[in-house]
C-alpha cells in the first residue's frame, strides 16, 4: 500500500491505520471518532487528504476543453474560484465527482477522488488532446475545518481570513507557495491546503501547535460528510446513478442546459438534461431514523406492505443530532405519493422520516 508524507506522524500521533484507495490511512486517533466527529463542529479539526488526486492543465483552449466533457460552468468560473463538478458517460453515469478552480487565463487546478484518480488521469490526458496534464505527485493536501479553522489559520496566513467559500489562492507560509482553496468535505467553514511533501510535516506541525486543532481520521470524516448531505463516490453516486437521480440538479448551471450555444455538448447530455423536466425513476434523499439503531448502507427501503422502494447508500448514527441518519435513492413515485417508508433491517420495519438536507446546517463562510 501506498502512504502519504504524513504517515509517520500519524503513527506517532496513536493513530489507527487502515486501506483505503490503495493507501495506509488513519481511520481515528486516541480520541475516538465520535469525539473527533463533535470536536470538529465545535473546535477545528486537521485532516491528512493526500491520498486525493491533484492535477494542473495548462492550454491555450483548457477550458473551452474541460467543459466538453464536464457538464458545469467552466468559462463563467471567475479566477481565483473554483467550482464542484463531475464526469459524465455516455449514459448520464458518474464516473467521478471534483474540484476545479480557475488559476487564470489558461491554468485550471483539480483535486479529484483517491478511488478514482487514475482513470480519471487517463481520461483528462486523453480528452484535452492539445492541453498539458499535469499529475501533481510532490504535494500533500490537508484540510482544517470547523468553527475555529478561520482564526486558526489567519494567525498562520494573515490574508487567508478574508477568503470566502470556494475561493483558491495561493499564498505564501515561511517563503512556501500553498495552494489554499475555502472549502471543504465536512459543512464547516475551513480551509484545504496542498503543500510541498518536504514541508508537510513542519505545515502539519504548525497547524496542531493551536489548542484549537486535533488530528481527526477518516472515520469522522465520514459521519461529517453524511451529516452535511455530501456524496461519497462509489457509495452515494456511481456510473449507475445521473446527477439528477442524485439530487445534484444545483452543479449544473443554467448556461449548460437552456437553450444556447454553451447547452449540452458534454456526456450523456441528452438523457441528463431530459431529467430536468421528465422526473428519473429514483432520486437521492435524506431520512431520519425512528430510534437509536443505526442503518448502514444496503439496507433496502420498504413500504408499509413491504415492497422494496429504494436502498440505503449511506447511513450511520450522527453524532451532532443524536439519532441515525440514513440517504438513500427511493422510487420517485412513492416519494411523489408521501406514503410511509421503513428500513428493513433484519426482518423489522425501522419508520423513516423524509428530510431536507444537509442534515445539519452548513456553515461556510460567504461574507
Amino acid at each position: 500500500m501506498k502512504r502519504t508524507a504524513l504517515y509517520d506522524q500519524h503513527v506517532a500521533s496513536g493513530a489507527r491505520m487502515v486501506e483505503f484507495a490503495g493507501y495506509e490511512m488513519p481511520v481515528q486517533y486516541p480520541l475516538g471518532v465520535m469525539k473527533e466527529h463533535l470536536w470538529v463542529r465545535e473546535q477545528a479539526g486537521l485532516f491528512d487528504v493526500s491520498h486525493m488526486g491533484q492535477v494542473i492543465l495548462r492550454g491555450d483552449n483548457v477550458k473551452v476543453a474541460l467543459e466538453s466533457i464536464l457538464p458545469v460552468d467552466v468559462l463563467g468560473l471567475a479566477e481565483g474560484t473554483q467550482r464542484y463538478g463531475m464526469f459524465t458517460t455516455a449514459d448520464g453515469g458518474i464516473t467521478d465527482d471534483l474540484m476545479f478552480a480557475n488559476w487564470g487565463a489558461d491554468e485550471v487546478f483539480m483535486v479529484v477522488n483517491a478511488g478514482c484518480k487514475e482513470q480519471d488521469f487517463a481520461y483528462l490526458k486523453a480528452s484535452l488532446v492539445d492541453c498539458d496534464v499535469e499529475v501533481v505527485e510532490d504535494r500533500s493536501l490537508l484540510a482544517i475545518q470547523g468553527p475555529k479553522a478561520r482564526d486558526v489559520f489567519a494567525r498562520m496566513v494573515p490574508e487567508a481570513a478574508t477568503m470566502t467559500f470556494m475561493q483558491s489562492v495561493k499564498f505564501e507560509w515561511q517563503g512556501i507557495e500553498l495552494w489554499v482553496s475555502c472549502s471543504g468535505y465536512t459543512g464547516e467553514d475551513g480551509y484545504e491546503v496542498s503543500v510541498p511533501n518536504d514541508h508537510a510535516e513542519a505545515f502539519a506541525n504548525a497547524v496542531l501547535a493551536f489548542d484549537e486543532v486535533e488530528w481527526i481520521g477518516l472515520g469522522a470524516r465520514d459521519s461529517l460528510r453524511l451529516e452535511a448531505g455530501l456524496c461519497l463516490y462509489g457509495h452515494d453516486i456511481d456510473t449507475h446513478t445521473t446527477p439528477i437521480e442524485a439530487s445534484l440538479n444545483w452543479a449544473i448551471q443554467k448556461v449548460r442546459r437552456l437553450d444556447g450555444d454553451r447547452a449540452g455538448g458534454f456526456p450523456g447530455a441528452e438523457l441528463i438534461l431530459s431529467q430536468f423536466t421528465d422526473k428519473p425513476a429514483k432520486k437521492r434523499v435524506g431520512f431520519l431514523v425512528d430510534g437509536r439503531a443505526p442503518v448502514r448502507e444496503g439496507v433496502d427501503i420498504v413500504d408499509a406492505s413491504g415492497d422494496v422502494q429504494g436502498k440505503v447508500t449511506s447511513g450511520g448514527f450522527s453524532p451532532t443530532l443524536s439519532k441515525p441518519i440514513v440517504m438513500a435513492y427511493v422510487a420517485t413515485a412513492c416519494l411523489d405519493s408521501g406514503a410511509a417508508l421503513f428500513a428493513s433491517v433484519r426482518g423489522k420495519q425501522i419508520p423513516l422520516n423524509l428530510t431536507a438536507m444537509p442534515f445539519v446546517p452548513s456553515r461556510y463562510y460567504r461574507g
